[in-house]
């Protein structure tokens, strides 16, 4: 009698355990925009091509579905190399964050931020442009 109770709580454990390692799944980004500065927690104007000139490239993020706190990070890429990895804490489960990247004149070209959960899972990528003068 003793192994069949114990089989499905074992079962039940290990089905409890799994969903607490990939609890970062349920992160959902709702928003994702490029912007040239952030105010009041709003970005400020937003785009997906930017001069030559533009100096700072803002990625500003809305995450849903957290439980608890957490973390993702915003890894930024240049002609597909890895420029920046922005680690940003997400502390409730509706949350806005941000990050810059500062942006040289001769860096014209495709731009790409992925946004990582903390277990390094692409939760969403988009890409945008610095435009020859």
């Amino acid at each position: 009698m003793f192994k069949k109770a114990f089989v499905p709580v074992v079962i039940f454990m290990f089905i409890i355990s799994a969903g607490l390692v990939h609890a970062e799944s349920g992160l959902q980004v709702d928003q994702i925009t490029f912007a040239t500065s952030i105010e009041d927690r709003q970005p400020i104007g937003p785009g997906t091509s930017f001069p030559a000139d533009v100096e700072r490239v803002f990625c500003f993020t809305a995450i849903n579905g957290a439980e608890g706190e957490t973390s993702v990070s915003h890894v930024w890429y240049f002609n597909d190399t890895e420029m920046a990895r922005v680690p940003l804490s997400i502390r409730a489960a509706s949350w806005r964050t941000w990050s810059s990247k500062r942006i040289m004149p001769y860096w014209i070209g495709q731009w790409r931020v992925d946004v990582e959960s903390a277990d390094g899972e692409v939760l969403t990528s988009k890409e945008f442009t610095i435009a020859a003068p």
